[in-house]
């Protein structure tokens, strides 16, 4: 209860948000939220951030902000771990292929397939007059589930991108027809925490959802999770662009997520905290607006070539790049 107390005590504005990059760490399946310790997990994920990443990341263990020594994010103080699951394109034939992945139009170039992450208050100008408190370490959380078999909730979508600026309109699963820029999977996480728990069984019973679609103003959080945290959000943006010749002649999606979903209703994303100290905390305290925040203004920052360097080892050994008779693990 003392993080409670002392957020409600330190109300104040602030005007911050956050907008930066993160190249692959690795592709492979492992799931250390939803089958800790599992090796091989149930199907394949693209996971950026910090190299403490590992199957199992039992909190006991320590803080990701204290284990990590390197990270793929723009941040050089920011050893999270963020991973959704992977995108194929299901040939005519029965194989699969895996979806590239590229890199945001807003971003430097040069990075790594990645994600783009972002961390905002109320909304991209404004936190509405009140404190926006930093995830505390061992902090995790999912939102979506891939057994969704019919919208899951809000701020989870698709774009049918005509270039890699496009934005609108969101889509709740698939597009129904070939994308001339590719196809962008959007996530946002719920942003009103309980001020008790880092985790909870299901990753989501700790966290209350008041998001809107896209990066709308979210709603007050209620009694029962009045904390208002980041609104943290990734963008993957997948290059469909060589398989646009390759649609089926009855006209039907051939996209699927790597658990076997080819309408996306149940996409979903995993995030584990690992900022270094107080990092997060200046940062959202602070007036800077995405790249601003580099440079020590307030957070520590690093080159692509730095970004692109750090990886982990691979624990599973299959193969995930060729035509596969079959999606990893399915």
């Amino acid at each position: 209860m003392k993080w409670l107390s002392l957020t409600l005590a330190l109300a104040g504005p602030s005007q911050a948000a956050l907008r930066f990059g993160c190249s692959t760490l690795t592709i492979q399946r492992l799931d250390p939220l939803v089958e800790p310790g599992k090796v091989p997990s149930a199907h394949l994920h693209q996971i950026v951030g910090g190299n403490a990443f590992n199957a199992s990341m039992d909190p006991a263990a320590g803080d990701l902000g204290d284990k990590g020594t390197c990270t793929t994010c723009t941040f050089s103080e920011d050893f999270s771990n963020y991973w959704t699951a992977v995108m194929f394109f299901k040939h005519p034939n029965g194989t699969y292929k895996r979806v590239p992945i590229m890199q945001n139009t807003a971003l430097p170039n040069g990075i790594n397939g990645g994600m783009t992450i972002y961390y905002t208050q109320q909304d991209f100008s404004s936190n509405g007059n009140q404190k926006i408190t930093a995830f505390k370490p061992g902090f995790r959380m999912t939102v979506g589930t891939p057994t969704a078999t019919s919208k899951y909730g809000p701020g989870l979508k698709f774009v049918c991108l005509q270039n890699k600026g496009t934005r609108f309109p969101e889509l709740d699963d698939f597009p129904t027809k070939p994308c001339t820029g590719g196809i962008m999977t959007v996530h946002h996480f719920p942003a009103c925490w309980d001020g008790k728990n880092l985790d909870s069984p299901d990753h989501q019973s700790h966290m209350y959802n008041t998001v809107k679609d896209a990066f709308q103003n979210s709603g007050p959080c209620p009694a029962s999770h009045p904390i208002r945290v980041p609104q943290v959000a990734y963008e993957t943006l997948w290059d469909t662009t060589a398989f646009n010749n390759m649609w089926p002649t009855d006209g039907s999606q051939p996209f699927t997520l790597s658990y076997g979903d080819n309408e996306g209703y149940g996409t979903h994303a995993d995030y584990v905290f690992g900022w270094k100290g107080d990092a997060l905390q200046k940062a959202m305290d602070s007036s800077c607006m995405f790249n601003a925040c580099e440079n020590g203004n307030p957070l520590k920052s690093q080159g692509v070539a730095q970004m692109n360097q750090c990886n982990v080892p691979t624990t599973v050994d299959e193969d995930i790049d060729g035509w596969l008779t079959s999606l990893p693990g399915m």
